[in-house]
């Protein structure tokens, strides 16, 4: 959420910065600072009464002491008539300030100046490419193709317990997946992130904290009857860590990273670019969270996005890292990064990560803060990125190491974790 004595100071740069989100801000900053204007004129006339009321209350006694009965009683009508206008005046601002709340959230946040300007994902920045494209044999298939063959994942299964974009894992298939998830908490852990296993479902406040409410309440799973709701990512519970905490400012930076299993009802995806494991209901990501000091943010992400690249890398895919364009960021970031690796077997790019930096847009909704050397409470900027989702990671493994034989090679850096060489 954006702070409100940004919108006061620089109403026009707020407008002006969320155009490049494609974002027409004027009408409801200008609501914002009307509804603002109302809510402090009627706080002034609320310290007021409280001010002559708690005067008129404390000169009773005295009046009393000193015989002056009719006095002391004008003075206990007049506290009762403040009292009344002061309730009344609290109700007006209630009102007021739930009116206000409900038009900031309705405001992205602000994208940082480098944000390139566009409208849909072919106006994303490619900033770096890198690996090489796998040789792939003549009768190269795509990952859904070669799961079945190999008896590793079975789409159809999932369906019949669940339903679509519910894929089991068999042998070999699940313990990839297992080698995975240890590999990227390892590489985590050794990069100085905290490894923690939060709960797979939260309530609302959590959700609203980093943003998934409202603006994304319909892509999420929701448990009516406890009012919760399955995660989308970790970075929900594992963020929210922080909620409502006054830091110490020699904590700084906090470095977190968990495995769960996410859940995306991802309403409206349909085609041929969702079959296999390309778009899932439920699947495994491993995230990485940091909480930094405002200063230190872009240099923080600087590093999240280099130890994701390194993840890549070592996996041996070929991939690309774009800086989205103001139309295809998510609503509470002010930058976004994505990799995507490339699959040859489909002749497309795959995402497989995002790493962002929310600034102070998710601290200031969970209310993070620190004390500065000044002993000034600031809040604090939030960072997160997948390291990685396996469900993109997975399919490009097995079309990128498919062999003409039909076996697919593991690659070295799992293979300690896997204990075979080879799926087959």
């Amino acid at each position: 959420m954006l702070e409100l004595k940004l919108l006061r100071q620089q109403p026009d740069f707020v407008v002006e910065r969320l155009a490049v989100k494609n974002f027409d801000a004027k009408q409801i900053v200008a609501d914002i600072l009307d509804i603002d204007a109302q809510r402090r004129s009627i706080q002034t006339q609320l310290d007021a009464n409280l001010s002559r009321q708690n005067q008129a209350a404390k000169s009773i006694g005295f009046l009393m002491k000193e015989g002056k009965r009719e006095e002391a009683e004008n003075a206990k009508k007049e506290v009762a008539e403040l009292k009344n206008a002061s309730a009344a005046l609290q109700q007006q601002l209630d009102s007021l300030q739930k009116e206000q709340n409900e038009k900031l959230v309705l405001l992205p946040n602000l994208p940082c100046s480098i944000v390139p300007q566009g409208k849909t994902a072919e106006d994303n920045v490619v900033v770096k490419e890198g690996g090489h494209k796998a040789v792939l044999p003549p009768n190269a298939k795509p990952h859904w193709e070669l799961a079945k063959d190999l008896g590793i994942i079975d789409f159809d299964l999932g369906v019949k317990l669940t339903g679509a974009g519910f894929p089991v894992y068999i042998g070999k298939g699940a313990k990839i997946q297992r080698a995975l998830i240890a590999y990227f908490l390892d590489r985590n852990t050794k990069a100085g992130y905290l490894e923690v296993q939060p709960p797979l479902v939260v309530n609302e406040d959590s959700a609203f904290a980093t943003g998934q409410l409202p603006d994304k309440g319909e892509q999420m799973y929701y448990i009516g009857l406890d009012k919760f709701y399955m995660i989308p990512t970790a970075e929900v519970p594992v963020t929210n860590i922080y909620r409502d905490c006054i830091v110490p400012k020699k904590n700084f930076p906090i470095k977190m990273t968990a495995y769960t299993q996410c859940f995306r009802r991802e309403a409206g995806s349909y085609g041929k670019d969702v079959r296999g494991l390309n778009r899932l209901h439920q699947f495994d990501k491993v995230e990485i969270v940091q909480l930094s000091l405002p200063e230190e943010s872009y240099k923080a992400l600087d590093g999240m996005v280099a130890h994701v690249e390194g993840l890549v890398q070592e996996l041996g895919l070929p991939y690309r890292i774009l800086r989205l364009c103001g139309g295809d960021m998510s609503f509470t970031s002010a930058i976004t990064y994505d990799f995507e690796v490339y699959s040859q077997a489909q002749g497309r790019w795959l995402e497989v990560s995002s790493v962002s930096n929310f600034e102070t847009y998710q601290a200031n909704r969970m209310k993070l803060r620190f004390k500065d050397d000044d002993g000034k409470i600031r809040l604090a900027h939030t960072l997160n990125g997948s390291s990685l989702a396996l469900p993109r990671i997975l399919a490009s493994i097995l079309e990128d190491n498919q062999l003409e034989d039909g076996r697919i090679r593991v690659p070295d850096c799992l293979r300690p974790y896997t204990g075979f060489d080879y799926i087959d």
